[in-house]
């Protein structure tokens, strides 16, 4: 079918994989399956989907590292499913790349819903304009980002993030706000996965662009283009 979008899950368990390739079918997309961290990136550089189910604990190498390898390559939103508790793996799924996260056991109705959430809001239409501030470009048509004319490659949340706080410079924003209205994450979702991604953002745009309000949230900090003498 012309315009359908494409979602590659990548999970070791064959039920599980199967399942939700069948639930992701029924739900109207090409899905395409690998079952281990090599086939992984090598479906996702064949397929180019548009979105990534993926599983943390996989053989050969693991989720994190697929995550990696994958958004070196293309930017493309990552669902990461997940078997642990433990939020610090979450955390640092969050920083190499993935958008959101499921914990195991998951409900196939949850996890299209997320899908979907994920794909509405990479596809969100915008306008043809750019937004400049100091050094700062944002190209909304393209979701492209640059500083002093330096190009970061961003994740998707990443992107939807920054273009939250651009679009209300020095207005501090509440980490729980952030989460639900430019993350679109789910209630309940830990506050800290905003301060990963703050924190990537200030890696790969400069450690001075986003200030933190301690106890409430982050600002973006207007900044002031470089002049060459």
């Amino acid at each position: 079918m012309t315009g359908q979008r494409r979602v590659l899950v990548v999970e070791d368990d064959i039920t599980i994989a199967e399942s939700v390739a069948v639930r992701l079918r029924a739900e109207g997309f090409l899905v395409s399956v690998a079952h281990d961290g090599p086939s992984g990136v090598a479906q996702a550089a064949a397929f180019l989907p548009d979105l990534v189910v993926l599983d943390v604990m996989l053989p050969g190498f693991d989720g994190l590292e697929v995550c990696r390898r994958i958004q070196a390559s293309r930017s493309v939103p990552v669902l990461m499913l997940t078997a642990r508790g433990d939020e610090t793996d979450l955390l640092v799924g969050l920083a190499v790349g993935a958008d959101d996260y499921l914990t195991k056991p998951f409900s196939m109705r949850e996890l299209a819903a997320r899908v979907h959430v994920l794909l509405r809001r990479v596809s969100r239409a915008t306008s043809t304009q750019s937004m400049e501030l100091g050094d700062l470009l944002i190209d909304l048509a393209s979701r492209r980002v640059s500083r002093s004319g330096v190009e970061a490659h961003l994740t998707p949340t990443e992107y939807d993030l920054l273009v939250f706080l651009a679009e209300r410079p020095s207005a501090v924003q509440a980490r729980e706000r952030l989460l639900a209205e430019a993350c679109g994450w789910h209630e309940g979702a830990s506050s800290r996965t905003v301060d990963s991604h703050v924190k990537a953002l200030r890696r790969k745009l400069g450690a001075d662009l986003i200030r933190t309000v301690h106890g409430v949230g982050y600002a973006l900090e207007v900044p002031v283009k470089k002049v060459s003498s």
